[in-house]
């Protein structure tokens, strides 16, 4: 599969055979720019007309891609469904719910029927609402009723929890499985996350470079890799019981450019474990002794990458001693909407209800919660993006305001600036010189090269752009850093490495953190406290071992009990 992009081929799959039986569910994962999506797109048959497609894709015993239009239609129709990672993208907004799966269901009682189906309460009110007036779990739970409407063959779920919280995105895999069962449907499950393709898939299939690393059935490829990468994503991967005095095991380097000319493996610019023949040869997908399934590898040697990963995640650096001013205190913190009327409506709620947090000079603090718990919206209070209805944030330190790093970094960069230029904002007070060589200081801190200065931030990778947004945030180190999901979109390794960066710099530069996410084992990681909230109120306040090993409160303990855990080759 062969784009052509500004003059140069860019090569997203590089000949892939992958088989999927009735009734199957196979978890497809790997980093971002692997194929993934390309793959789930060509078997839809909804790639640009200007791709270059080699090969086939078969469906329901129809040949997707060679196919006219009208005929990829009736597949799409009759045989496929589909599932996309932002539901707000595929719903239509100014429809009712009821009528948007009508269009395929056909009937209201059908309607109800898939509605009741995926698990969502009160069908019958639910019929006439509008998109944005469900939560993230509902919408996506209508997307799962589409695309079941017509008992499709094959469903493709392209990262359809990434942007859910735990106890939603248990409900969600649960559903897949329900309705494998009973609808007797294919599922193809694109996802970066280990633990999620662990919990619901039957096989798993490591995509890397455009090419399969291994496929097997999941838990033998899980706990005995065969190839060295998904050895180096399962080492990679934040567990509940990663250790919090040492940094992260990370895959070093960038993942391979669809512009580059493979020779041997397509891993082996990464692989600790590669020699001349893996640089000079690429291997074949072949049986290996590890499990029953496949792997594209020479030597066969998963084990012992994931132990050399292990030996070089060193401990923390130095610590930088904080100063005794710094952090942020909040008193009785309230903030009210009081809804509206109209296309738009909502309803009045209550965000936060007189919540009190005290973070001290140098503490990380991790919020965590289900969507819709409040944690961006004290974030945002703590900013000074969002007028509290009543109550008081007190901002300590030298009078620097807090910085944020957003969870999506490229919304956050003007587009038409370079990284340079966003950089330089933050310093004005300096001549000229002086700004660019802090720039350059700044991106060589965060593991960039000086001309990363020089280009814009949509030329960069997800996992630059973080960094990028980093170096903004810390070029003149903050009293308070702001964290808003900063990992939830980002695959395995460069979670890793962003967690493992922000450590370094609040060892090195003494600021204290505010970390919001929905992922548990992250914040054990990066913070010294975590504060759970729910419905715009603290619940349970504590040491992150202990919430996260003794959690005293019931909804603390739904949320543990979410969590996808798989077995780690570390």
């Amino acid at each position: 599969m062969t784009f052509t992009r500004e003059g140069r081929e860019l090569r997203a799959l590089r000949g892939v055979d992958l088989a999927i039986t009735p009734g199957e569910i196979v978890g497809l994962v790997g980093e971002s720019g692997s194929g993934k999506t390309v793959l789930g797109l060509s078997t839809l048959g909804l790639l640009p007309k200007t791709a270059q497609i080699e090969g086939t894709v078969t469906v329901d015993g129809v040949e997707v891609n060679g196919a006219d239009e009208a005929t990829r239609r009736r597949l799409r129709r009759r045989s496929l469904g589909a599932v996309f990672q932002d539901p707000m993208t595929s719903l239509d907004p100014t429809m009712r719910i009821g009528r948007q799966v009508h269009e395929v269901a056909g009937s209201t009682a059908a309607v109800l029927h898939l509605l009741d189906a995926v698990g969502i309460p009160d069908a019958q009110r639910r019929l006439r609402d509008f998109p944005h007036e469900l939560s993230g779990g509902l919408r996506q739970r209508v997307m799962l009723a589409i695309a079941l409407a017509a008992r499709p063959r094959l469903v493709i779920a392209d990262e359809p929890t990434t942007a859910l919280d735990v106890t939603v995105q248990a409900q969600v895999l649960t559903l897949f499985r329900q309705m494998r069962d009973e609808f007797g449907c294919a599922i193809l499950l694109v996802t970066h996350d280990l633990g999620v393709a662990s919990t619901v898939a039957d096989r798993i299939c490591v995509l890397y470079g455009g090419l399969i690393s291994e496929i097997g059935a999941v838990r033998p490829v899980l706990d005995h890799p065969a190839h060295p990468y998904t050895a180096a994503l399962m080492a990679s991967r934040i567990g509940l019981d990663a250790d919090r005095h040492s940094q992260l095991p990370i895959i070093a380097g960038e993942p391979v450019h669809p512009s580059s000319d493979i020779r041997g493996c397509n891993f082996a610019p990464r692989c600790p474990a590669a020699t001349a023949l893996c640089r000079e040869q690429r291997p074949a997908l072949a049986a290996v002794s590890q499990h029953d399934g496949l792997a594209a590898c020479h030597f066969e040697a998963g084990q012992e990458v994931a132990r050399r990963l292990s030996a070089v995640a060193g401990p923390w650096g130095t610590t930088t001693t904080a100063s005794n001013e710094g952090g942020v205190s909040v008193r009785q913190l309230s903030v009210h909407f009081p809804g509206r009327r109209g296309l738009r409506r909502s309803k009045p709620f209550d965000a936060l209800s007189e919540v009190d947090l005290s973070v001290a000079a140098g503490e990380a603090v991790a919020l965590v919660g289900e969507s819709g718990s409040g944690k961006t919206t004290l974030l945002r209070a703590i900013a000074g993006l969002q007028e509290p209805t009543s109550g008081s944030v007190t901002l300590g330190g030298r009078g620097r305001r807090p910085q944020m790093v957003f969870q999506d970094a490229g919304s956050s960069f003007t587009p038409w600036l370079t990284v340079g230029q966003h950089l330089e904002e933050r310093v004005p007070h300096l001549p000229t010189a002086m700004r660019r060589e802090r720039v350059s200081q700044a991106l060589e801190r965060l593991g960039l090269p000086a001309e990363v200065a020089r280009v814009r931030a949509q030329q960069l990778s997800g996992g630059q752009r973080q960094r990028a947004a980093l170096a903004r945030a810390v070029i003149e180190p903050p009293d308070l850093l702001l964290c808003d999901e900063p990992i939830s979109a980002l695959d395995a390794s460069l979670a890793a490495t962003v967690l493992n960066l922000l450590g370094r710099l609040r060892r090195e530069l003494g600021f204290a953190m505010v970390f919001v996410t929905h992922d548990l084992a992250a914040a054990r990681l990066v913070a010294d406290r975590i504060i759970v909230m729910t419905r715009g109120r603290i619940v349970e306040v504590g040491a992150s071992d202990t919430v996260i090993g003794q959690p005293s409160n019931p909804y603390t303990q739904s949320l543990l009990a979410s969590v996808p855990e798989v077995a780690t080759c570390r």
